[in-house]
């Protein structure tokens, strides 16, 4: 099923909805990238000649940290199915700079489309696969008899009759229901299996080395006899191996390939998070050349161009881009214009309040409280959480956030993991089975801290 099929019917609000389950407020940004989604589909739906000519509306995210710009981005990607990678612009140099070469990125997207529509077609493959890999497995735990003469067992030609008893056919199969029951699951068994060591390569460049290194490792690994080894492992594992040897042989890796390819082409999301730390405040020498020159490298990727990967040359014209950034001391309008041209859309996230922390802790299903109590029940331990402790804990983030580095939503996580230190390092040796986290408990553990504005600083 194409990425057009499959999500079709994802209008704006409900992917909006979808959105919703998981990250609180920013309404604005949500329906901005779910126009861009529904936008891929509409594109689909367009005769070929002006199919091409619609290009996809990138988007820039302003605000501060942790208030869900990634957030936003990757769950929309998981949404639609779509390969997606985050990638940092200050992590980037221009060309002749240390640093990753820029293209990287769109070959580390082909690379995650690869394995995501590999994965895809295994699972389609996987009961046949399975049933082959129960087949050998079975050989290796009883060898079916040769074709050999039995003693005193001749046909009218004399020739010799093969040894395929029904008492053979019965022992494999009374085998193959222990191996489905799990009786066999402690004997071992010796598999051959491929010898993925690789003698060491190293590569000296200044553009695309990662990449490089990775090609010629294949390349190399290609040219030379490939080596098993083998190996005694249990069955279970044995299982595990054989079905993913057999896997590997029915799925046909063209086809992949050329699948991979055109999701990453048509429905990839590259999301460039700290894009303000390339933007140029003032023309001059030293740092700003460089920053300048980083994004004169993203240019020609944002507004479409062709990429070599070892899959072959990848088109990033209907790539969407998402770049981030909080633009304390820069502005958009820093950017250099022809790049500020490629991301048309801009919205403005908001920074998060008591409130919306609170709704955080207990709202989205992933939500931090739904987390540890789940964590602390595996140990028999009964977490509560009150409504005035949720608000105590939010009303800390609201304060250590102000009088610190602001680092939004964020700063839930160090504060959660501080309120209950104590409860998971003794949790496996805790007679009492029930906590109450109120708010008595989270100011007896926190005030300390929180009065401390340099304590602070470290710990939250």
């Amino acid at each position: 099923m194409t990425f057009n099929e499959e999500y079709g019917h994802l209008i704006p609000r409900k992917i909006v909805e979808e959105l919703d389950r998981y990250i609180i407020g920013q309404r604005e940004a949500k329906r901005m990238v779910a126009i861009a989604l529904r936008n891929r589909w509409r594109r689909q739906h367009l005769p070929p000649e002006l199919r091409d000519e619609v290009l996809p509306k990138n988007i820039i995210m302003i605000g501060p940290t942790g208030v869900g710009k990634t957030e936003i981005s990757r769950r929309l990607a998981k949404l639609a199915g779509a390969p997606f990678v985050k990638v940092e612009a200050s992590k980037f140099t221009e060309v002749g700079y240390v640093g990753r070469d820029v293209e990287s990125m769109v070959r580390d997207l082909v690379e995650l489309s690869i394995n995501m529509v590999k994965a895809q077609h295994a699972e389609t493959v996987k009961e046949k696969a399975a049933k082959l890999a129960e087949e050998r497995l079975l050989d290796l735990l009883l060898p079916p008899p040769t074709t050999t003469q039995a003693p005193g067992i001749f046909s009218e030609t004399r020739e010799p009759v093969p040894v395929y008893s029904e008492s053979y056919e019965q022992s494999r199969e009374k085998l193959r229901q222990q191996l489905r029951e799990g009786k066999l699951n402690e004997r071992a068994v010796e598999l051959e299996v491929k010898d993925k060591n690789f003698p060491p390569v190293g590569v000296i460049s200044n553009v695309g080395m990662e990449d490089l290194e990775m090609n010629l490792r294949e390349m190399l690994g290609n040219m030379m006899p490939g080596r098993k080894k083998r190996r005694r492992v249990k069955v279970p594992e044995a299982l595990a191996l054989l079905g993913q040897e057999e896997s590997q042989k029915l799925i046909d890796m063209d086809e992949v390939t050329r699948d991979a390819v055109q999701r990453a082409e048509n429905a990839g999301i590259i999301f460039i998070d700290e894009i303000d730390k390339v933007a140029s405040r003032e023309k001059g020498a030293g740092p700003d050349v460089s920053r300048e020159g980083v994004q004169r490298d993203l240019l020609p990727i944002v507004e479409g161009s062709t990429v070599n990967t070892k899959y072959g040359v990848v088109k990033t014209d209907h790539i969407l881009f998402i770049a981030a950034g909080a633009f304390h001391t820069a502005k958009p309008s820093d950017l250099i214009p022809e790049l500020q041209g490629r991301f048309p859309i801009r919205v403005e996230l908001t920074s998060l309040g008591k409130d919306d922390f609170v709704r955080i802790l207990t709202e989205p299903q992933n939500a931090l409280t739904r987390q540890y109590v789940a964590l602390m029940g595996t140990e028999g331990i009964h977490l509560e959480f009150t409504r005035d402790g949720i608000e105590e804990i939010a009303a800390t983030a609201v304060s250590v956030n102000e009088r610190t580095e602001n680092i939004g939503a964020r700063r839930l996580f160090t504060i959660m993991e501080r309120l209950l230190d104590q409860v998971s390092f003794e949790a496996p040796e805790m007679t009492e089975k029930k906590v109450v986290i109120d708010a008595k408990m989270v100011r007896e553990r926190m005030q300390d801290i929180v009065k401390d504005e340099d304590l602070s600083r470290y710990i939250l």
